[in-house]
Formats: structure tokens, C-alpha cells, sequence
């Protein structure tokens, strides 16, 4: 929402949207595991200067009790232009994420930071909330998915609804990916939930196993056409309050009373029911 809408780039975007809701995924999304200060730097000059409209980054971060309270193991960042997802691994490198420089200057601490480069992602509120809490990352130019998902609604706007069901209802999904999706989900959660005997401390064990590799990658992966799906049908009048509910989430995430679980967080922004 940082970029604003025109009637110029009406036209335009509404093209990309309906391109991007015909991309196809294949069996394996290609990712790439980063573990080194090295590797990192390079990825780094990849993510400079991408385009903004639509936007090319799609981030989401998994972790154990992921919040202040918790930890961050990693940093999903899914690449628009190029279709590809990198994992940072910041159970590995810890503040060095965020301090190591590309070739031309540039920190992933100042990428997240700036409010002129878009960056997409579903439900700000606990990542920003670990971010903040963990490495002092103060997010900007934030796109929240599930509150642009609620602006399309024309009624029943009191709950939000989370990524799966999103997901599942709103990417288009052919039946293939839609079996390859509740697969790796499965799996998934079969490893890390404590109530189907796993244990969120899967997110730290290195190496990684391939069945988390690929949940950390799966849903990342799915945002840009649940992007692409909720933009073309946002009015100029819903953008620009999903793009001020959106800071308004960092902003509260950031503050001391933040509570990182409860009910309260299925409600959408108070107000929304009525417009």
C-alpha cells in the first residue's frame, strides 16, 4: 500500500493481476537455504532495485512461539521477478542478518525498514511484534494480506480469516497444487504442533529437515497470487485503509500492551463491519 493507486496504473495493474493469477507452480518451488554472512550479501544485491508495482517481495517468518516471548528461526523472502524463495536462516546468523551489506550498501535492516521498497506478507502483527522485540526492526512499506482480503468483502467484515483458508479459497489452486499444498502442510504440522506430538523446535534443528524446508517455502509461495486476487478487487477508498490498518498493526505490535495471542486477534480492524 506504500505505492499509491492512479487511474493511470489502473490498467496496468489489473494486467499483471490477471497474469499473475495464471502462474503456474510445479512440484518443487525452487528455494535457496541461507546460512552465511557470504551468501547473504549476495542476496542482498538481488533484492536491490526491484520493481515496486506489483510489489517483488513477499516475506513470512516461522518460529518457536513466534512473538517477543518467542523465537525467530526464519526469515522467508519469496522473489517475485525471479519465482524463487530464499530462507534466511536467523537461527544461525542471529543480528548478522541484519548487519551484513551487499555490494552496494544495503542491510536486509534497511530493506525491511524502508517504506519506499513494498513488501507483502499475511498477518504483520507477531512478526513485526519478534522483529521488533529480537533485533530492533522497525517494519515499513508493510502490504497486509489478510486485512486486503477483508477489504474486498462487501459484508461480514467483523473476523479475519488466516492464511489457509486463503489460500485454499482465493489462489486458484488446480486440484494438483491444492493436493501438493495439504500435503506439505500436513506434514508440516504433523512435525512442529505440540498437539499432533511434534514440537516447534523442528524450526532449529540444522540441518533442516526437507519436509520443513518446503512448509517454510509452500505458503510464502502461494502470497503473490493471493496479492494479485485481493488488488484487483480493492476500490482506490479500501487500499488506502488497509494501507493505514496496516501501520496502525506495526505500530501496535511495537507497544508494551501488545498481546500476541487471544481471540482478540480474529477481529478485523474495529470499525471495518459498518463502511
Amino acid at each position: 500500500m506504500t505505492a499509491s493507486i492512479t487511474s493511470e496504473s489502473t490498467s496496468d495493474i489489473l494486467q499483471i493481476s490477471d497474469s499473475l493469477r495464471k502462474v503456474e507452480i510445479g512440484n518443487t518451488a525452487p528455494y535457496e537455504f541461507i546460512d552465511t554472512a557470504s551468501v547473504l550479501s549476495g542476496v542482498l544485491d538481488i533484492l536491490h532495485g526491484l520493481p515496486t508495482v506489483p510489489p517483488s517481495i513477499f516475506i513470512d517468518l516461522e518460529g518457536e512461539n513466534l512473538s517477543r516471548h518467542g523465537t525467530i528461526s526464519i526469515l522467508q523472502i519469496h522473489v517475485l521477478p525471479l519465482k524463487r524463495t530464499y530462507l534466511i536462516d536467523l537461527y544461525t546468523l542471529d543480528e548478522t542478518a541484519f548487519s551484513v551489506t551487499g555490494a552496494r550498501g544495503q542491510t536486509l535492516k534497511q530493506i525491511l525498514e524502508s517504506s519506499k521498497i513494498p513488501k507483502v506478507i499475511f498477518d504483520v502483527r507477531n512478526d513485526s511484534d519478534a522483529l521488533y522485540k529480537h533485533f530492533n526492526i522497525r517494519l515499513a512499506g508493510m502490504q497486509d494480506l489478510q486485512l486486503m482480503e477483508v477489504a474486498t468483502r462487501s459484508f461480514g467484515r467483523k473476523h479475519v480469516n488466516g492464511l489457509a483458508k486463503c489460500i485454499e479459497r482465493d489462489a486458484s489452486l488446480s486440484a494438483a497444487e491444492r493436493q501438493r499444498w495439504k500435503d506439505c502442510k500436513e506434514t508440516g504440522i504433523r512435525l512442529f504442533a505440540p498437539e499432533r506430538g511434534g514440537s516447534y523446535k523442528v524450526f532449529n534443528h540444522r540441518p533442516m529437515s526437507k519436509e520443513i524446508l518446503q512448509y517454510c517455502v509452500q505458503d510464502v509461495h502461494f502470497m503473490p497470487r493471493l496479492w494479485a486476487y485481493y488488488n484487483g478487487k480493492m476500490t482506490p477508498q479500501w487500499h488506502q485503509r488497509a494501507e493505514i490498518e496496516s501501520k496502525e498493526r506495526v505500530k501496535l505490535s511495537q507497544s508494551p500492551s501488545y498481546v500476541s495471542h487471544g481471540p482478540h486477534k480474529a477481529l478485523a480492524p474495529r470499525g471495518w463491519l459498518y463502511l
